[in-house]
């Protein structure tokens, strides 16, 4: 059976779109208003409500010895092992700083190191944080605590600290294994370190392995994708993030390292995404949410299935709960009814740790309107259906007005109970959460903000 998606839909639906990991998505935040009191009063009552359940705690490690020409994401380039020290102690301080608002030792239900690259940290080093992270809190019974590695410095060493201290999942960046791909891209690393990482990884007791794969990329062919598969099978991965290549130079200037000539074109990335998608529905894994792939009996997917999945800016998760604690550079805080963001720069954001302050330096408190259409937004990425009783009646038509090329293509169902994505529907999810996005249609600028759908 095939599990192509049509063409001509994926075409006309590839447009700019955010992949909201909150709403609003941050360029939309009203940091003129953001207060920094109002947020940590409303994070201590969010998490009093997530108290049993625990919270989430993600620490940006930004430090990379090379520079990944593809990559988005905020991080230091540097081979300079002596800056893991003051950064760790500077997290450090910043947890600290948080317990003591919280006013007790937090539950942690999950807690993500993700980069940059988080095994630039020498194992003791990794050690030093986590001591100082778990000195002040309690951990959950259910914690699950993931890490995001380079298969080319993961070592057996850090892998054995992590799972000592209650790592159970661990993420590794693949991307292509094309050569060709990966010397265009700068990211070096080959099936047998791939192989060795996972196979150790296993021997060590991580419970969920998942591979990071994307279409897109400079120099990409579908000969070269689906080798990349047939070798990505043969490890077998229990979770998959098969996702679409952002080409945003205008915030990554690293990615005018290459000609966009290089980039597949829209036929060739559609049917990258489409082949890569048959092979991994043809041999076993199920399809959750948005880009991601698992095994039936993985956590995420089982989440999936009773309808439990959440997702936040660490991205699809299986805790249910509203509070997120970002530490580090960038990294953002998540109080359900607010959201702030630490400073880009790694000098910013020591600044303010030494000055004995919360680097949050912008952010957005939610209105009563934005917490109700945050809900919709989030159970439609989660479940692909959600109630818009909230809007009336000239709101509702305005939402199907929106949505009448979808409703057209017979990708949804809009009706009393609310908004219904079918199967068929699912990969345009960001679009179709768009038509609720009250900060995309009242405030597009124009100018360029979010990357492809597809």
């Amino acid at each position: 059976m095939s599990h192509a998606m049509n063409t001509d839909l994926i075409k006309k639906y590839n447009i700019p779109s955010p992949r909201y990991t909150s709403y609003p998505t941050v360029p939309y935040w009203n940091t003129a208003k953001f207060d920094k009191s109002e947020h940590l009063t409303r994070l201590v009552a969010s998490y009093k409500k997530d108290k049993e359940e625990g919270l989430s705690l993600y620490i940006h490690l930004p430090y990379c010895e090379n520079l990944c020409t593809y990559c988005g994401c905020n991080k230091r380039i540097t081979v300079n092992h002596k800056v893991e020290g003051p950064y760790i102690d500077a997290v450090l301080q910043e947890w600290k700083m948080y317990v003591d608002v919280l006013g007790e030792k937090p539950k942690l239900a999950e807690l993500h190191l993700g980069g940059g690259t988080p095994t630039f940290f020498s194992a003791q080093n990794l050690g030093i944080m986590m001591d100082g992270i778990l000195k002040h809190a309690v951990v959950s019974d259910k914690a699950q605590f993931s890490f995001e590695g380079h298969p080319n410095n993961t070592t057996k060493e850090q892998l054995k600290l992590l799972r000592s201290k209650g790592f159970n999942r661990i993420s590794l960046g693949i991307q292509d294994f094309d050569p060709v791909v990966q010397r265009t891209i700068n990211r070096m690393q080959s099936f047998v370190q791939v192989r060795k990482v996972t196979q150790e990884s296993r021997a060590l007791g991580f419970g969920s392995i998942n591979y990071d794969l994307i279409y897109g990329l400079p120099k990409q062919t579908m000969v070269g994708m689906m080798d990349t598969f047939d070798k990505v099978l043969v490890l077998n991965p229990d979770r998959i993030a098969f996702y679409s290549y952002a080409h945003v130079p205008w915030k990554s200037p690293s990615q005018r390292g290459y000609d966009e000539s290089d980039l597949p074109d829209e036929n060739m990335k559609i049917a990258l995404y489409n082949a890569g998608k048959e092979k991994l529905l043809s041999n076993g894994y199920v399809e959750i949410g948005m880009d991601h792939f698992a095994k039936p009996n993985d956590g995420l997917a089982v989440a999936a299935e009773k309808g439990e999945m959440h997702r936040n800016f660490m991205g699809y998760t299986e805790a249910k709960n509203d509070t997120l604690i970002g530490l580090g550079v960038s990294a953002i805080s998540d109080a359900w009814s607010s959201l702030a963001q630490n400073p880009i720069s790694v000098e910013a954001y020591m600044e303010w740790i030494e000055n004995k302050q919360l680097p949050l330096i912008k952010g957005h408190l939610h209105s009563a309107r934005d917490l109700i259409i945050r809900k919709a937004i989030l159970e439609l990425m989660c479940a692909f259906n959600c109630s818009i009783d909230y809007l009336k009646e000239e709101e509702h038509e305005l939402v199907v007005k929106r949505l009448s090329e979808h409703l057209a293509d017979d990708l949804l169902v809009v009706d009393e109970h609310g908004i219904t994505v079918k199967p068929e529907g699912q990969a345009f999810i960001r679009t179709i959460c768009m038509a609720l996005d009250e900060f995309v249609w009242t405030k597009n600028s124009g100018e360029k903000m979010f990357s492809q759908s597809v």
